[in-house]
């Protein structure tokens, strides 16, 4: 993998609390707007500037991406973000629950996106690639980093543990109680031997951030076209990404809500899913799914372990085992006739980080008349199936805790 340091453009420490904030994707403009409330300078104004508009502005207005630019002017001229004099390679490291994963700040390789070394698991939209290609180009940089797994390395280990044993730049509780903590990789000789590992190492994937991946790997390819001095080092050929061993990251559960049992009584659905799956009825209360192939449901108040009977189960191949997979096709697709996971709008996902009860009010509440709770997908199990070249059913994976983003921009040139 080809990695570089960079002159990463940061907030002074005495103000980062302020400019941090969630990922541009994971809240409604109305929820940004009340979150950055008060607060000139949240870095919402720039990742979502719709929010410095009247409420009810498109936030794909042309005149939004131009405000993005103008806020981010505004940030740099202020002094609420500083460049760094020098090139660097960063430590982000975040703790959750009492566990911290540590990750290496990088300017990643447009290169090594663009032919397959850096590896995806999920479908992009075009319409999400070109909203995040236009917001890279107005601003000319990398606002919020992705999220990249690589394969455990105890160099790059020993080099991470030694960084972060000293005090961090940054060291912070934001209101969801995750702790951020972030240091500077200052020395030359580890910022050579990072470079030098990563070039060893065959392979990342993309935990999160599938769309902001391809539209920074696209930007870049834009500016080297249209570069006729282009020489293949310029900065707009890297793009920001926080990378993390494989065995520190944990995926989480990502289950499904559908609005209706299409047509049928529960004893008629049940009688259904008795041909691919063992039924056990576990109670009023929703349970967490103890195994691969085993799965939860809920419907009319009662509570059911599945578990998928051998002959439907395809291990050799990754992608048909996943449990994603077996619900999609002998649940959704068979019994409910949801064809579409993307486009039916009888189904809808929450992630795990929300609790299984969540699913069970919705049910309860009649707007939803069935939830099925997945066992989480694994590490292991991602990397098989971007090795393969092949891509994961939609919403199968969510990770926590998410990256923050304002500790960190990388500009173009």
């Amino acid at each position: 993998m080809k990695v570089k340091p960079f002159k990463g453009i940061r907030p002074p420490k005495s103000m980062v609390m302020e400019v941090a904030s969630r990922p541009y994707d994971v809240l409604n403009s109305e929820e940004a707007r009340k979150e950055a409330e008060g607060n000139e300078k949240s870095l919402y104004h720039i990742i979502k500037p719709e929010i410095d508009f009247p409420e009810g502005t498109d936030e794909h207005d042309p005149r939004v991406y131009e405000k993005a630019a103008e806020n981010f002017r505004k940030f740099m001229k202020n002094g609420w973000l500083v460049q760094d004099p020098d090139e660097m390679y960063y430590v982000y490291a975040q703790t959750m629950n009492g566990k911290t994963q540590y990750g290496i700040v990088v300017g990643a390789s447009v290169e090594d996106y663009l032919t397959g070394k850096i590896k995806k698991h999920e479908l992009t939209r075009r319409d999400k690639e070109e909203d995040r290609m236009k917001h890279v180009r107005i601003t000319n940089a990398n606002m919020e980093p992705v999220f990249f797994a690589y394969p455990d390395n105890p160099e790059l280990e020993t080099i991470v543990k030694r960084v972060s044993a000293e005090e961090p730049e940054y060291d912070f509780v934001s209101g969801d109680g995750i702790g951020h903590h972030f240091w500077l990789i200052r020395d030359k000789k580890d910022i050579e031997n990072i470079t030098r590992i990563f070039a060893f190492i065959p392979s990342m994937y993309i935990a999160d951030g599938h769309h902001r991946s391809a539209a920074a790997a696209l930007v870049g390819a834009e500016k080297a076209k249209n570069n006729p001095y282009h020489r293949g080092d310029e900065e707009y050929n890297y793009f920001m990404a926080v990378c993390f061993p494989a065995g520190q990251l944990n995926i989480i559960d990502y289950n499904r809500l559908v609005k209706d049992l299409n047509g049928l009584t529960p004893e008629e659905f049940l009688k259904k899913l008795e041909e691919n799956f063992v039924i056990e009825p576990t109670g009023s209360e929703i349970e967490k799914p103890k195994h691969l192939h085993n799965f939860s449901i809920y419907l009319d108040g009662k509570s059911y372990s599945l578990t998928a009977k051998p002959h439907i189960l395809h291990d050799e191949d990754p992608v048909d085992q996943l449990d994603v997979s077996i619900t999609s096709k002998y649940i959704l697709d068979d019994i409910m006739g949801i064809k579409d996971l993307r486009s039916d709008k009888r189904i809808e996902f929450v992630g795990g980080i929300r609790g299984l009860n969540e699913l069970k009010k919705r049910v309860d509440s009649g707007e939803m008349a069935l939830a099925i709770a997945l066992y989480p997908v694994s590490m292991k199990q991602l990397m098989e199936i971007a090795d393969s070249g092949k891509i994961m059913p939609p919403k199968t994976t969510w990770f926590e805790p998410k990256l923050r983003s304002g500790l960190i921009i990388h500009k173009l040139d």
